[in-house]
């Protein structure tokens, strides 16, 4: 069966931050029930929602740029108004989580995994002595980290994945790459001497690169969240 996909954008604020990104999938299940859309399955014996996530975001972090496509069958997208779905959906999901935009894609538009290059983020921390390292992480030629990778431990030079680094009052601001190997915020802020533990992180945008330009997946006002008010319980 054809479908029509419909791009979504959501925030994620508040203790659902530390909901995992397993509940969360659940949690979009139960709220396209909930809203009377209906989504497209797929085949075979354990039929699941069409549903793909963009980057998935660490737990315990906040956000006002989340994505998920959804294939909706050509009957039950017939007819149906997209700017309609953040208003319906977002009543459906627990409080912290507020759909504020939504589109249809064009057909055989690339996955938000294969897309977005590169994401903004915005630290609140304890600033004292941060300038200092914050230009000594700009200034080097190298920034070796070791992590883990698929059960190894491999040491990497992180620093071309750092776009932009910047002290803004109380915030630290960052763009990280994400391909060809993303940059994660705690990594970032270990580099930097700085424990993710003492922090808020929160992502405010992802960026797609197109014909020189840099786009959002969705643009709109990443801070508004207008459907913000009585949900389902």
């Amino acid at each position: 069966m054809s479908s029509v996909v419909v791009r979504l954008r959501f925030s994620k604020l508040g203790k659902v931050r530390w909901t995992s990104h397993r509940d969360v999938t659940r949690m979009w299940e139960r709220a396209f029930r909930r809203a009377g859309v209906a989504v497209q399955y797929t085949g075979g014996f354990s039929p699941r929602p069409k549903v793909s996530f963009g980057l998935a975001l660490p737990t315990g972090h906040e956000s006002f740029a989340e994505y998920l496509d959804v294939h909706l069958g050509d009957a039950a997208a017939a007819g149906l108004d997209v700017l309609t779905l953040p208003g319906r959906l977002t009543p459906a999901l627990p409080t912290g989580i507020d759909v504020t935009g939504a589109l249809v894609l064009d057909a055989g538009a690339p996955s938000l995994q294969h897309e977005v290059t590169s994401c903004s983020w915005e630290v609140e921390l304890d600033t004292t002595g941060l300038p200092q390292r914050v230009d000594a992480v700009l200034g080097a030629a190298a920034l070796m980290v070791t992590r883990e990778r698929k059960g190894h431990r491999v040491t990497d030079d992180i620093r071309p994945a750092i776009r932009s680094l910047a002290v803004a009052g109380d915030r630290l601001v960052a763009e990280l790459a994400t391909q060809p190997r993303g940059l994660r915020p705690a990594e970032l802020l270990g580099a930097l001497d700085v424990d993710v533990a003492d922090c808020l992180v929160r992502r405010t945008h992802q960026w797609i690169e197109r014909d020189g330009a840099r786009v959002e997946p969705v643009s709109l006002d990443a801070t508004d969240a207008p459907y913000a008010g009585t949900r389902a319980s």
